[in-house]
């Protein structure tokens, strides 16, 4: 057993991490807001803009997985809330390196998220690890979150960075966005629709996590994406096809998007077409490695 505390423990990811990381046998703890939310799971506070932190945290954990940051595609991307992106990531990565290099404690490895933005918003097919950050918003974020878990490194901590794709699950996420306006008939593809897009099922991506956690001989930057990319066509006709729904409208059209969403269409209209070669290379094996298996089980 392996005692866990999660940063960004009460989101999408990390409910099911923590579900997933509990059944085998781990003890899972959250950073949190709040005094106590409604949840069995213990719960330490922290506060990112104030860089304020409960030492016991570090009198419990022996692993600390940092899955915090406000969502990239939850609001309009004002300059307030590019800060917010920004600024709820490598401020608690910095606090997380402050806090390890002046407080005693038990941790022995540090996995952080980050994302497949860091390539920019068209990739080369086959994108790997050491591919150089573009020069968008989200490359740039993702940069510098990376760098600011270097200092932990140097702690003699064991270090790992996820960089994630899009995330395929019941509950948030590319299915619960698409799959409302194709229930009501008005789902469609975006701009050519001919853009990739490197997916991975909300269960291999736990997965991932947990064996970055259990293999202590792994380390380093791995891309938390499936194996076989999509094209958003094809993603949005598997989900149109699982729910029994026609795709009746046009692909909408990449002006309308850039017109509603503003910097973050670039994001929406991107082609990332991303290699999941190394972390296949350690052994790891993906329960969903096509999209048509995720659909079919995630979508009843």
């Amino acid at each position: 057993m392996t005692k866990i505390v999660i940063a960004g423990g009460s989101g999408l990811v990390g409910k099911k991490l923590t579900q997933m990381l509990v059944e085998k046998g781990h003890e899972v703890a959250w950073l949190t807001r709040k005094s106590k939310q409604h949840t069995a799971i213990k719960q330490f506070e922290w506060d990112v803009n104030k860089q304020t932190i409960d030492k016991a945290v570090f009198d419990f954990a022996e692993v600390i997985i940092n899955l915090a940051g406000a969502g990239v595609a939850d609001k309009k991307w004002t300059d307030a809330y590019k800060k917010e992106i920004y600024d709820s990531r490598i401020l608690s990565t910095q606090l997380f390196a402050n806090a390890l290099s002046e407080h005693k404690n038990t941790v022995n490895t540090y996995i952080s998220a980050s994302a497949i933005g860091i390539y920019g918003n068209n990739t080369a097919l086959n994108t790997t690890e050491n591919t150089p950050a573009a020069h968008t918003f989200l490359a740039k974020v993702c940069e510098d979150w990376e760098t600011a878990v270097k200092p932990i490194e140097k702690l003699g901590i064991r270090t790992g960075i996820i960089r994630v794709g899009v995330v395929l699950a019941k509950d948030g996420g590319f299915i619960k966005e698409v799959s409302t306006p194709i229930n009501l008939f008005f789902g469609a593809a975006l701009g050519s629709g001919e853009q990739q897009t490197s997916w991975i099922h909300i269960d291999d991506l736990c997965s991932m996590f947990i064996s970055l956690v259990e293999h202590k001989n792994l380390s380093g930057v791995f891309n938390g994406v499936a194996p076989n990319p999509e094209t958003n066509k094809k993603l949005t006709q598997l989900l149109a096809k699982q729910l029994h729904k026609p795709l009746i409208l046009p692909n909408a059209p990449a002006f309308v998007i850039k017109l509603l969403f503003g910097e973050m269409g670039d994001m929406l209209l991107g082609s990332q077409h991303i290699s999941a070669q190394k972390i296949l290379d350690t052994g790891f094996t993906f329960q969903f490695p096509t999209a048509q298996k995720a659909m079919a089980d995630l979508v009843q």
